[in-house]
């Protein structure tokens, strides 16, 4: 096993030991702060009563409500003034769920993330370039010192200005990126469109994660790019970047259990799930002082790979984030996630990198409305010889999509670079029910 710290080679005796003692600390540490000071003596929760892991089961769930309902200050387990760092959750509006981290809180972060990229293969003679956003979004800068303290030459590119990102990655010869999935597709194929061929980057590593993505989409990116694309699981609630991260066996992430208790529930008897069952996954920090946080509901669906993995660690792994408890659709009376539909659509060759999925009314009946682009050469061929084949693909599609989903989506083929991009997180769900 090739590892950067000793605590990737704990069995599962010497994590559940440690777990513990951290658990023990961390109520400890959570009592600081008048959120869980209240809780806690709610439930009658303290240090001392937990006396084995079994009884995390006692402590009440905090969920993103509540933080938002405790800003700014009411998590805060130190005063402010041994506060060196604010993050915030992306994607919210109005009061913003923030966490607060203490300069040992950073370094444990950073230490998180070298491990996980040491793990892929990243070495310190490696140069990395971080392609994500920087600011209160936690990819940014979570990975950036992470890279630094790993010791590499670390580009912080930022999102955007793809003709800057490539000129770096050639002339400093990048070998490793952290990327969006959705921006990772959309580089290589405009660098097909432009003539070049982009497996002849110099960058055989990726890391990606941010936004949620298929194993169809990392197939692609690596048989597109010629590299290895990592999944990487986190945050901000826990940090960001370095919760949980694919080894070289890409067979599941690793949760790094000595810094985080995970459980997998039911998101609505909030029971634990049997071994291998889809649930909610809940954590628990075990090494954070700023602003420790006690069983939150992430409302990010996976579940447990069970067996060990080849890589030698015995730190459970998870499976790639298959959905959210609540940004599940309802057409027709059947639910599903939309990565259901992705999964579908990267499953055909001719389909090109970008699709939206859009909730419309047909009279007062909802329905799903799949834009999906199409491959350039094969729309500009086709169209030529004959539409029927667009027409058989069309169907083709949406008949997988009913075996799917249960019901019958309308598919609308569209010509590449036709529909709207981001550079950051992919808009990939837009709802005109109300237009």
């Amino acid at each position: 096993m090739d590892c950067l710290h000793e605590e990737e080679k704990w069995t599962r005796d010497e994590i559940n030991k440690a777990q513990l003692v951290r658990l023990q600390n961390t109520v400890e540490q959570a009592l600081k702060a008048p959120y869980y000071a209240k809780k806690l003596k709610e439930a009658k929760i303290n240090a001392s009563t937990i006396k084995s892991l079994d009884d995390l089961k006692k402590i009440p769930f905090t969920t993103k409500d509540d933080l938002r309902a405790g800003y700014p200050d009411a998590f805060l387990a130190t005063p402010r003034s041994e506060i060196v760092r604010l993050h915030a959750s992306s994607g919210t509006t109005g009061t913003p769920t923030v966490i607060c981290h203490t300069q040992d809180d950073i370094n444990s972060w950073a230490d998180l993330m070298a491990r996980c990229m040491y793990m892929v293969g990243i070495r310190r003679e490696d140069s990395f370039q971080n392609m994500a956003g920087y600011g209160l979004f936690t990819g940014g800068l979570g990975i950036h010192y992470g890279a630094e303290r790993l010791g590499c030459m670390t580009i912080p590119a930022g999102a955007g200005n793809t003709r800057r990102q490539l000129k770096f990655i050639q002339d400093f010869k990048v070998k490793a990126v952290h990327i969006l999935p959705s921006y990772a597709l959309h580089i290589g194929e405009k660098l097909k469109e432009d003539g070049f061929d982009p497996r002849e980057l110099p960058a055989k590593i990726a890391l990606i994660g941010a936004e949620p993505h298929t194993e169809e989409a990392r197939q692609r990116i690596e048989h597109l790019l010629g590299l290895r694309a990592f999944n990487s699981y986190g945050l901000s609630e826990m940090n960001g970047p370095g919760v949980a991260f694919e080894c070289i066996a890409q067979n599941g992430l690793h949760v790094w259990e000595d810094a985080y208790i995970v459980e997998i529930i039911d998101p609505k008897t909030l029971e634990p799930v049997k071994d291998g069952e889809i649930g909610e996954l809940v954590f628990t920090t075990l090494c954070r002082k700023g602003m420790p946080i006690l069983r939150y509901r992430t409302r990010d669906l996976s579940r447990f790979i069970n067996g060990s993995c080849v890589c030698g660690r015995e730190h459970r792994r998870i499976d790639r984030i298959l959905g959210r408890s609540d940004d599940m659709l309802i057409i027709k009376g059947c639910n599903f996630y939309p990565m259901q539909v992705e999964q579908v659509l990267l499953s055909f060759p001719q389909v090109g990198q970008n699709y939206v999925l859009e909730l419309i009314k047909e009279g007062s009946i909802d329905q799903l409305q799949v834009k999906v682009e199409i491959n350039p050469a094969f729309f500009e061929e086709e169209k030529k010889e004959d539409m029927r084949v667009l027409h058989q693909l069309q169907r083709n599609i949406a008949e997988r999509l009913k075996d799917e989903l249960l019901f019958t989506p309308k598919v609308d083929l569209v010509e590449a670079n036709s529909l709207p991009k981001s550079e950051g997180k992919a808009i990939r769900v837009v709802d005109k029910r109300k237009d």
